[in-house]
C-alpha cells in the first residue's frame, strides 16, 4: 500500500516530506555505516545536563568484545532505586544510547530508576546473535553489580523502541526461559519481532521513516548469519516465532496503524493477553513509525508520550517500587 500524505494524521502532515527522506539513510550499507561513525564521534560519550552520567564497559560473554553502556541516573538519589535496561532503536543497523537521551530522562523524571543503556553491536558490525547477547549480558551485568549502581536487582524494567522494542521482548523472552532476572515489567514499544513481514503482501506499506522495504534491509542485515548458514530463526532473534508467553510479566506498548509494525504489535498482544498476561496497549490511528519522537510537539506524539509515561508510572507504582515488590517473572 503506497501511503500519501493525505492519509496520515493531520498533526504528522507537515512532517511528511522531510521524513520520507529517512528511507535514504538506511537503503545504502555505506551511508547507514556512515551514520553510525558520525554518531560514534559525535555523540557517544555525550552526558544529559540534569542527569548523573557514567560509561562502564562490560565484557560480552563471547569474550570478543567490549560493552559500551552508559548509565544515568538522577542527580539527587537517596536510597536505592530498581533499574531499568534501555535498548535503543535503529532497525538492528543503526544507532547509540544517547540518541535516546531525552526519553531516558523523562522516564527517570516521571520515577526515578538507574537507566542503563547498551551501545549493542550493530548488524553491520556483527549479526545476531551479537547485539541480543550483548543486551542480555548487560542485563545481567546490571543486576549482578547493582548496588555499586545505587540501584536494587529485585524487579528489573526493560524496554525499547522498534529494534529496541524488538530487542526488549527478546531479552524478556529469554530471562523468562532462564529466570535468571525478575522482569517487572516490559515495554517493547512498537516491537519490531517479526522477520518474515516483508514476504507478506497483506502487510506490505510504503511508508515515510520505516517501511516494508527499510524493513527487509534491517531484517536482512540482522539475520545473515543465520540465513547463510541455512540455520532456523529462533525466538530470541525474532519474538514474533515464539508460540508460547506464559509467564511473560506485564507488558505495555503502543503502535501507530500505518506503519510495518501495527499488525505484528497487535498479533503480540493478543498472544501475550491470551497467555493470562495484563498488557497496557493502544493504537494511534493514521499515525507512521516512530511518531512519537519525529514529531514531537504536535498533539498526537503528545498524546502518545502521555500514553507511554502515565503507564510507566502505574506499572512502577505497583510492580517494582521498593525492594521486595512482586516482580512478574
Amino acid at each position: 500500500m503506497k501511503v500519501t500524505r493525505s492519509m496520515v494524521h493531520v498533526d504528522l502532515q507537515p512532517h511528511f516530506n522531510r521524513v520520507r527522506r529517512f528511507e535514504t539513510l538506511f537503503k545504502y550499507k555505506w551511508l547507514t555505516k556512515l551514520a553510525n561513525k558520525l554518531l560514534s564521534r559525535f555523540s557517544a560519550g555525550r552526558d544529559r545536563p540534569g542527569l548523573g552520567c557514567d560509561e562502564v564497559y562490560i565484557p560480552s560473554s563471547d569474550g570478543r568484545w567490549q560493552i559500551r553502556a552508559r548509565v544515568y541516573k538522577p542527580e539527587q538519589q537517596g536510597g536505592s532505586l530498581p533499574v531499568l535496561l534501555y535498548l535503543h532503536g535503529g532497525g538492528y543497523i543503526l544507532g547509540n544510547p544517547e540518541m535516546s537521551a531525552e526519553l531516558i530522562e523523562r522516564f527517570i523524571n516521571t520515577r526515578p530508576c538507574v537507566v542503563v543503556a547498551p551501545d549493542y553491536r550493530k548488524a553491520y558490525t556483527e549479526p545476531y546473535p551479537a547485539g541480543f547477547n550483548d543486551c542480555y549480558d548487560t542485563l545481567l551485568w546490571a543486576v549482578q553489580n547493582a548496588a555499586q549502581l545505587g540501584a536494587h536487582s529485585d524487579g528489573v524494567m526493560v524496554a525499547g523502541h522498534s529494534a529496541g522494542g524488538g530487542l526488549a521482548a527478546a531479552v524478556t523472552l529469554k530471562a523468562r526461559d532462564t529466570q535468571d532476572v525478575n522482569v517487572a515489567f516490559q515495554m517493547p514499544i512498537y516491537p519490531m519481532i517479526d522477520d518474515e513481514q516483508p514476504q507478506d503482501v497483506e502487510r506490505d506499506i510504503d511508508v515515510p521513516v520505516w517501511n516494508t522495504l527499510t524493513n527487509g534491509i534491517g531484517w536482512g542485515a540482522y539475520l545473515a548469519g543465520l540465513r547463510q548458514s541455512e540455520t532456523a530463526i529462533p525466538a530470541y532473534a525474532a519474538p514474533a516465532r515464539n508460540d508460547n508467553h506464559a509467564g511473560f510479566p506485564p507488558t505495555i506498548t503502543f503502535v501507530g496503524t500505518l506503519e510495518p509494525f501495527y499488525r505484528e504489535t497487535q498479533w503480540y498482544v493478543r498472544s501475550l493477553e491470551d497467555a493470562g498476561i495484563e498488557v497496557r496497549y493502544q493504537e494511534f490511528e493514521d499515525c507512521f513509525h516512530a511518531f512519537d519522537i519525529i514529531a514531537a510537539d504536535s498533539d498526537i506524539s503528545n498524546a502518545a508520550l502521555d500514553f507511554t509515561f502515565n503507564s510507566y508510572a502505574d506499572f512502577y507504582d505497583r510492580f517494582v517500587g521498593q525492594p521486595g515488590s512482586p516482580g512478574a517473572i
